[in-house]
């Protein structure tokens, strides 16, 4: 907890103490004391409880509780302190009031005194600043917590595969000498993949229509690269308004069917995509080729990862002998009606 007092701790010191003074005065007013015990009584009072609550704030707190735990000796010197206060606000008392000096004892049962009247003096103001300090940190670190949480989603986002636009542009080379005219709908699909990812780039979840249409540009490119050795199917069973998923979700899930799956002997590597109410899934036929069981791969741990930071679900991964299926829960922003 930050126990240095700002701007507004001060504020309400005065807003307290104002009232205090106010309401002390009224009281002296009716007992009809002496202008002097106006003065030095009311200034004493507030002095010694600001300058109590310093030192609880500036000493006794940070170096006794919020660093070093050491609650014995920060109870030894909290006692110490008020015994302090409560003595010398009793000799202010007795000079202001006459100066009777024998009124003034420093035994044990008038330590508990001075200790009990320092308490009751600085209880509820001191109360106040420390609700006051730990509001305003739950809130500071709220605020940290969300900035973090931004922060590791935009660093999340921005882990696309560096090899995707090598690729793509070995597989662009190749169309350019063979099919001019495919060529150029690969380039447009390529744009309009970029200026998606582009124009999301600061989002952390996005409509389900505008990622589908992502999908179906980065089908026709893997399509286009590697022939007939994918087949993909997309179901729809629900409608896609009011239902978003983390941007770039899908094309995550695309890019691990392709990188771990290789058609082999002419046998194609099927793909379905559905949309459900609640889950969107991609389940593909896998083929023999060696992947590392044990390991999700990077892109998948970070859609998990991103699920964490934005819902209460979380991905669930089947993996059997012949197939591999990934749901992903749909995030829903609106109540459906």
């Amino acid at each position: 907890m930050d126990t240095k007092l700002n701007r507004s701790d001060f504020m309400l010191f005065v807003i307290y103490y104002g009232i205090s003074t106010l309401m002390t005065v009224y009281e002296y007013y009716n007992e009809e004391n002496y202008l002097i015990e106006y003065f030095l009584d009311i200034s004493a009072f507030i002095i010694l409880d600001v300058g109590m609550i310093m030192v609880f704030m500036y000493w006794l707190l940070p170096n006794y509780i919020v660093n070093k735990k050491r609650y014995i000796h920060f109870t030894f010197w909290a006692i110490i302190t008020m015994v302090l206060a409560g003595f010398l606000e009793r000799v202010v008392g007795i000079y202001s009031g006459g100066g009777d000096w024998s009124k003034l004892h420093f035994n044990f049962q008038w330590m508990l005194n001075y200790i009990s009247n320092t308490a009751e003096s600085i209880g509820l103001p001191f109360g106040l600043l420390l609700a006051k300090k730990y509001y305003e940190n739950q809130i500071m670190f709220s605020t940290i917590q969300q900035k973090q949480k931004e922060n590791e989603l935009k660093l999340l986002r921005s882990q696309i595969s560096p090899h995707f636009l090598f690729n793509n542009l070995n597989t662009l080379d190749a169309l350019i000498d063979s099919d001019t005219e495919k060529a150029k709908e690969y380039i447009n699909r390529l744009s309009l993949i970029y200026r998606y990812l582009i124009q999301t780039k600061d989002s952390e979840v996005m409509e389900l229509t505008q990622e589908m249409n992502l999908a179906e540009n980065y089908i026709f490119l893997i399509k286009t690269r590697f022939g007939n050795d994918y087949d993909f199917t997309i179901t729809k069973n629900v409608s896609l308004e009011d239902k978003f998923v983390p941007t770039g979700a899908i094309q995550t899930l695309l890019e691990n069917v392709a990188k771990h799956n290789r058609a082999q002997h002419g046998k194609t590597i099927k793909a379905q995509l559905i949309i459900d109410k609640d889950w969107l899934t991609i389940s593909n036929t896998k083929s023999m080729i060696k992947t590392n069981k044990d390991s999700l791969g990077t892109s998948l741990k970070n859609l998990e990862y991103r699920y964490q930071l934005l819902s209460d679900q979380k991905p669930v991964i089947t993996d059997t002998l012949n197939n591999f299926s990934i749901k992903i829960p749909i995030i829903k922003l609106s109540d459906e009606s």
